[in-house]
C-alpha cells in the first residue's frame, strides 16, 4: 500500500537566532518523551517557518506552541506523574515564550512583505 504523503527527511535549518537548547537531562518517563517529541515537532515547524515564512506555516507553529504550553502546565491530582519535573517545565515554558516572540517578528515580516 502506498503512503498518502511522501516521506520527508527533516532538514537541518540554521536559524538566525537558535532556540534555547534543552538541558541534557534524559526523559525519565514515557510521558516526558512524548512531551519532548511535541516540543521537537514545534521546533522543526519553527525552523521551516523561518526559512519560508507564510501565514499558514506561522499558524502551524502557533498551534504547536500552544499545544506544547498546555502540556507544560502543572498537572492536577492524581496526574502529577504525567508531567515534566517542574525545573524542566519552567525551562520549556521560557522557550515557549521565546517562540511567541519569534513568531511575532516573523508575522511582522510576512505582513510587511505582503503590503
Amino acid at each position: 500500500m502506498q503512503a498518502t504523503l511522501p516521506y520527508r527527511q527533516p532538514k537541518k535549518i540554521a536559524s538566525q537566532r537558535p532556540v534555547l537548547a534543552r538541558p541534557p537531562a534524559p526523559p525519565n518517563s514515557a510521558v516526558a518523551e512524548e512531551i519532548f517529541s511535541f516540543i521537537a515537532m514545534r521546533d522543526l515547524l519553527l525552523a521551516e517557518a523561518e526559512e519560508h515564512p507564510t501565514e499558514a506555516s506561522l499558524h502551524r507553529v502557533w498551534m504547536a506552541n500552544e499545544f506544547a504550553e498546555r502540556c507544560l502546565e502543572p498537572a492536577r491530582p492524581p496526574y502529577q506523574e504525567q508531567s515534566l519535573p517542574e525545573a524542566e517545565a519552567v525551562f520549556e515554558r521560557r522557550r515557549c515564550k521565546d517562540v511567541k516572540t519569534r513568531l511575532a517578528r516573523l508575522r511582522t515580516r510576512v505582513h510587511s512583505a505582503a503590503a
